[in-house]
């Protein structure tokens, strides 16, 4: 493997394959996640070169934090299972001085507003609604007719949580968050995907893939990494599939902030609008695109896209710093930046390793579950903001840096 420096990044190049062109100056890297990118550069329509965001880790198929663009293909893994996740943040017209001393009734209220977590035996999982609110219905009104021209060719995809789980927020990494920016302005942000719908269409359409691997005979380094060749069956109901939950995705993350500010409105003595700012982007996803001149397929796992002028979020963890950035459009790296601070200890690991008494202390500031349940999303097991937002100065600048004072988490 050969490793050199030039323009602000580092650049890997394996043995065959095009280049890994990397924005992760001054903070970890494991090995396994570079391994595992340049085994993606190892794939035939791989266009110019493999970009790499500084919250790089290994994930399941394809790197967590890597942007792979394509020609003629897609790989369905490097989307991934949670399609469409991704961060949505309004602006409020409320000061820091307009919320309550007891931070704890506003996260309740949030919290009886959007379905969260998630049960699972007999029971109804709670993560889901029970009945749709009227919110929910109107966004599904808008999705329904193309989701049934999907499953009358997929069947199984049919059998998912879609219109229950429209407007809910889901487990593990996803969150709703009150933030105060630089001038004490509050704003709510939250974090979520296409839940258990885009979950099945994922696995369905990567197990479909690996399966026209074999058939097909074809040799790929990684089998998590099979894909559908541009012009076959599979290729155009993948991308029909992918597109529709992206859109699910979209409206998901619109309807839980449509429950938080109307949830807010109810406990708050103080009238105030919302989206005086707002964003609303992902950050898995696949996106038809041009760049160098060619029309290309861009698939971005755990990254944002960052053209010039574009607005994103990249949120830290529960007890750091989240950024408004505004892409720079650095073709380099595809106009490509970070989806937050990534991970340096796994799920697992930060349950092993970080005490309960180490958790309540990073998260002192923030009104929030403190309990053993959440200790893998502790700060301690992410890199750190600053380091990240320095590796990556010259994809994104900052435009607003916010601080949360609330954390609702499934």
């Amino acid at each position: 493997m050969e490793h050199y420096t030039e323009n602000g990044y580092d650049v890997l190049i394996g043995e065959n394959g095009v280049p890994v062109k990397m924005w992760t100056q001054g903070v970890p890297v494991d090995d396994g996640a570079k391994r595992q990118l340049l085994r993606a550069a190892q794939l035939p329509f791989i266009f110019k070169h493999v970009a790499v965001m500084p919250d790089v880790h290994i994930g399941l198929g394809a790197t967590i934090g890597s942007v792979i663009p394509t020609k003629n293909a897609i790989i369905p893994a490097a989307v991934g299972v949670d399609i469409g996740c991704g961060m949505m943040a309004c602006r409020t017209t409320l000061t820091a001085t307009d919320l309550p001393d007891n931070l704890g009734h506003l996260r309740s209220a949030i919290e009886r507003a959007v379905p969260h977590g998630r049960t699972s035996g007999r029971r109804r999982d709670k993560g889901s609604w029970h009945d749709a609110p009227d919110t929910a219905l109107v966004a599904w009104s808008g999705l329904v007719d193309r989701f049934d021209a999907i499953t009358e060719k997929h069947k199984s995809i049919g059998k998912s949580n879609n219109l229950k789980h429209l407007g809910t927020l889901g487990t593990g990494n996803h969150f709703i968050e009150v933030c105060l920016d630089q001038e004490d302005r509050v704003w709510f942000m939250l974090h979520s995907g296409s839940r258990g719908v885009g979950n099945k269409i994922g696995r369905y359409f990567i197990e479909l893939a690996k399966r026209d691997m074999e058939k097909w005979f074809i040799n790929i380094p990684d089998r998590d990494l099979a894909y559908f060749p541009q012009g076959t069956d599979h290729f155009d109901d993948y991308v029909q599939a992918v597109e529709w939950a992206q859109d699910f995705a979209f409206s998901n993350r619109t309807v839980m902030m449509r429950n938080v500010i109307k949830a807010a409105r109810e406990v708050l003595s103080v009238p105030f609008d919302a989206e005086v700012e707002a964003v609303n982007c992902h950050h898995n996803y696949v996106s038809r695109e041009n760049h160098f001149g060619e029309n290309i397929f861009v698939t971005r796992k755990g990254a944002v896209r960052a053209r010039k002028g574009d607005m994103g979020i990249i949120p830290g963890s529960m007890g750091t710093r989240s950024y408004i950035v505004r892409g720079l459009g650095n073709e380099e790296s595809f106009c490509s930046c970070s989806h937050g601070a990534g991970r340096v200890m796994s799920r697992t690991q930060a349950k092993k390793e970080v005490s309960l008494e180490e958790h309540l202390d990073a998260v002192k500031n923030v009104e929030c579950r403190k309990d053993i349940g959440v200790i893998d999303e502790t700060p301690s097991a992410y890199k750190s903001i600053d380091d990240v937002m320095e590796a990556q100065k010259d994809l994104v600048e900052i435009v607003h840096t916010l601080r949360q004072v609330v954390c609702v988490k499934g």
